[in-house]
């Protein structure tokens, strides 16, 4: 059985490529055309991106939390545009709602506009996280998926999966094939953040963490094909 509305959480840092900050866009135009093959399928797409590529606001005892909270909004933002602009080039169709006004250049994000917009057929993007300083993106992601009753909330990430330890240092890590999210948190694994753990314990919310890179993997993840990754459970 394939999904039929997911979340798919890109980090912000994927989309630069190897250039570590802001875009590279043949990395974006390569997202986009395996989101375009699942929307052609008849997946309903929520897309949530972090700020990485431009703002890491912790790194700078300078700037007040908030503030610097603020600023990552503004990063998710932007991001946000530029990869809904890639997408549209594909032919796709999108919606961009934040959770505060940004002008004309988004929507003011409710239920009932993000859902008329899945049922014209738009890929929708969530940014600005929650509106709120102190919450990061996997929260925002955690928040959407929920109140917009999503099937699976998909990471993409630059590992394939959920390990034991950090794969990068440890040659011998072991990677999971399914694990819950209490492990998780016990574990301190780092999957997503405690917050948006919660969130998705209680309200039986299913994750799949799985390797942005791997070939087809995102529109693989999304039409709900078997794919290398670790499925994290709610219970």
């Amino acid at each position: 059985m394939g999904n039929r509305r997911v979340f798919l959480k890109l980090s912000g840092e994927a989309l630069a490529g190897d250039k570590k900050t802001g875009f590279d866009e043949a990395t974006v135009k390569g997202v986009a055309l395996q989101v375009k093959e699942a929307a052609d399928a008849g997946v309903e797409i929520g897309i949530v991106i972090g700020g990485g590529n431009f703002w890491r606001g912790r790194s700078s005892d300078a700037i007040e939390r908030t503030k610097a909270d603020q600023i990552g909004m503004l990063a998710t933002i932007m991001n946000c545009i530029y990869v809904s602009e890639i997408f549209r080039s594909t032919g796709m169709r999108t919606e961009i709602f934040t959770p505060f006004m940004c002008g004309t250049m988004t929507k003011l994000f409710s239920k009932d506009g993000a859902n008329e917009a899945f049922e014209q057929g738009k890929v929708v993007f969530f940014a600005g996280g929650t509106g709120h300083p102190y919450f990061s993106t996997d929260t925002g992601i955690a928040l959407r998926a929920i109140e917009m009753e999503a099937d699976v909330i998909l990471l993409a990430k630059a590992v394939d999966g959920v390990y034991d330890s950090d794969p990068k240092k440890n040659p011998d890590a072991k990677k999971y094939d399914r694990i819950s999210l209490k492990e998780v948190v016990e574990k301190q694994l780092q999957v997503i953040d405690l917050t948006a753990s919660q969130m998705c314990r209680e309200n039986n919310k299913e994750l799949l963490v799985f390797n942005l890179n791997d070939a087809g993997a995102i529109a693989k993840a999304i039409k709900g094909e078997q794919i290398s990754g670790t499925v994290v459970t709610a219970q």
